[in-house]
């Protein structure tokens, strides 16, 4: 079985990253969406409710006989990989910039598990420009963000706004 770990803080869940899944689903039975458990980054959302988002969008992503599943983890990325019992990590780049600091982490996720490859898929056109923290700093500053998030992510992202978190 290929197995294949995509991992991210997806604080939001973006349709950037959808795209990612869609497009590596094909080279893949198998993808874990492991969403990163990481406190420093002030998270808009808990890793369970990420998790608990990132569950119901899925089923509206196409990919064929590939099997998606959601988990979360702490640590470093090669751990939960090896953990995972997967062959590869999928990474997305939307920049030069994305590159030279996914490049480092794909080679030291080498030297700590040899056997574990990194793929990289380019962003897709329409979605080069977006990451997690601008879709949250255009939406908190009033912004549209409709047709960059999964429309579940954006009701989500409002409530918690309105409910003063």
């Amino acid at each position: 079985m290929r197995r294949a770990i995509f991992p991210g803080s997806f604080d939001p869940l973006t349709n950037g990253h959808l795209d990612i899944i869609k497009r590596s689903s094909p080279l893949f039975d198998e993808i874990v969406i492991a969403v990163l458990n990481n406190a420093d980054k002030n998270p808009m959302f808990s890793v369970e409710e990420r998790c608990e988002m990132i569950r119901e969008v899925l089923p509206l992503v196409e990919t064929g006989t590939c099997r998606l599943m959601v988990d979360s983890f702490s640590g470093l990325t090669a751990d939960f990989a090896r953990q995972m019992k997967a062959t590869a990590i999928v990474r997305g780049i939307r920049a030069v910039s994305d590159y030279e600091y996914e490049l480092r982490m794909a080679l030291m996720n080498r030297r700590l598990e040899p056997t574990i490859e990194t793929v990289f898929l380019m962003a897709g056109e329409e979605y080069s420009y977006v990451s997690s923290t601008l879709m949250k700093q255009v939406f908190q500053l009033g912004g549209r963000v409709e047709g960059l998030i999964p429309e579940l992510v954006e009701d989500r992202m409002r409530r918690k706004t309105e409910n003063g978190v």
